[in-house]
């Protein structure tokens, strides 16, 4: 059998078209009466990168950053100065309620860690700001709830960074093989990350630096002793502040499953796994975890390992989703169709859209997932789109809260020996279960409030 390669396709065509279908060919929202008013919380890597994807599809004008880290938040500040239009360096505040009461900003984007999003969304949406939250929404389920609440009470769009559903390939490979039936009976989903990505090791405790205010970036978390600034991949090392591979990695590939086959909740969810191999350093999430989303007549099986090498090479990072017909593989980089038997038609190849010429400014940025910034860019101009028309984002909070929770919920599973979890969003427990029930709400530390979905 031969493979088609739509190489050339995404290059010109069928980009154009996965782009025309979301409405949004040429629509770059610079054409609006004066820029519209943004602040960002949270100036580290992502956070950054967010912000200026919108500033190349809108115009912006930011009116406020927001870090604990002072040399961050100051760097951040010269960047945007040298991105944003009006070359301005925007204020700069240390907590981010300050931020919001001052400048009143009409869009906020939240790239703070995990532990920090509930509270700085539900306090954004309350100032009548759109959010635009990256993943995962929240580091407990009941979190998850109050901020998909707070949405629908002060009647704010909520876009979250789970940007596959904006990525133009898998885009492409929803509609042509998913859509179309050409998988067939679809039964059974695997998704997987096999990076070595679990920060690891034995740092001394140190003096916190005078520019660091430790005690505010750990706000709701519990304190743990300081050993260098947790920025990048430290803190994600604990689950004091996340919720470890499975929070962070199989959010997104989850997300896309659920999006790709129109799935919701799970009908109940199991996981087994822990530390087994990296047991030298201070990092308390699992190196080695399985989790099982059942729903009707299809298992989603998710694995991850920070350790060893690849099952597939090729999708290190990645769903696989099997049907009677044939299987689709898809990651951030490529999908391929493969079908079972001749008469089943061709292999596919689907490979990343870039758009290194339309946006040269992309090659030179630190750090920059060149793959991902087409599909935040369109991510963005959805979440816009969304506003302006009065409809929900292509990642609304109530999706990003369901990918959430399961994953805190395989967590939860784990934790208490691999139990089978039945959670019911109405109620908000987890059946027959009261001890996972009371694991729904992790304790905040003292000075904080837990939100609660009824109170917002």
């Amino acid at each position: 059998m031969s493979k088609i390669n739509r190489r050339d396709f995404m290059k010109g065509s069928a980009a154009l078209t996965t782009l025309a279908s979301f409405g949004l060919l040429g629509m770059d929202f610079k054409d609006k009466e004066g820029p519209i008013r943004v602040a960002l919380i949270g100036t580290g890597w992502y956070g950054k990168s967010d912000l200026f994807r919108l500033i190349q599809v809108a115009d912006v004008e930011v009116v406020g950053l927001c870090d604990p880290d002072r040399n961050m938040l100051e760097a951040a500040g010269k960047l945007v100065s040298e991105r944003q239009k009006s070359g301005k360096v925007p204020p700069l505040y240390e907590y981010h309620q300050e931020l919001l009461d001052k400048e009143k900003p009409e869009f906020v984007l939240i790239g703070s860690p995990d532990h920090w999003h509930a509270l700085q969304a539900i306090d954004s949406l309350k100032a009548g700001a759109h959010v635009y939250l990256q993943k995962p929404i929240s580091v407990d389920v009941i979190e998850g709830e109050a901020i998909l609440a707070a949405a629908r009470k002060y009647d704010r769009k909520v876009q979250i960074g789970t940007q596959r559903k904006s990525t133009p390939h898998l885009i492409d490979a929803k509609k042509e093989i998913i859509d179309t039936g050409k998988l067939g009976k679809i039964s059974h989903v695997e998704i997987c990350c096999y990076f070595h990505m679990r920060a690891n090791g034995n740092p001394p405790v140190e003096p916190v630096p005078d520019f660091f205010n430790y005690d505010l970036w750990t706000g709701p978390a519990p304190l743990r002793p300081y050993d260098g600034l947790p920025h990048i991949r430290w803190w994600r090392t604990f689950i004091e502040y996340g919720n470890g591979i499975t929070g962070d990695m199989c959010v997104h590939m989850l997300d896309t499953v659920r999006w790709m086959l129109k799935l919701g909740w799970p009908t109940q969810i199991t996981s087994t796994g822990g530390i087994f191999v990296q047991k030298e350093g201070k990092s308390n999430i699992s190196d080695t975890q399985t989790a099982l989303f059942e729903y009707p007549e299809l298992n989603v099986v998710w694995q991850h390992r920070t350790w060893g090498n690849p099952v597939d090479s090729e999708y290190p990072w990645a769903f696989k989703i099997f049907g009677d017909k044939g299987v689709l593989a898809g990651s951030t980089l490529q999908a391929d169709f493969t079908p079972y038997g001749d008469d089943n038609g061709e292999p596919v190849h689907y490979e990343c859209f870039y758009e290194r010429e339309k946006y040269p400014e992309d090659l030179t940025e630190d750090r920059i997932e060149l793959n991902a910034a087409p599909a935040t860019r369109l991510h963005m101009k959805d979440w816009l789109a969304s506003i302006e028309n009065d409809t929900l984002p292509i990642a609304d909070v109530e999706q990003g809260h369901i990918s959430t929770a399961s994953c805190i919920l395989a967590n939860i599973s784990m934790d208490l020996g691999g139990r089978v979890i039945k959670y019911d969003p109405k109620t908000r427990t987890v059946i027959g279960d009261p001890e996972a029930t009371e694991r729904l709400r992790r304790p905040y530390r003292d000075g904080y409030e837990h939100p609660e979905p009824d109170k917002v």
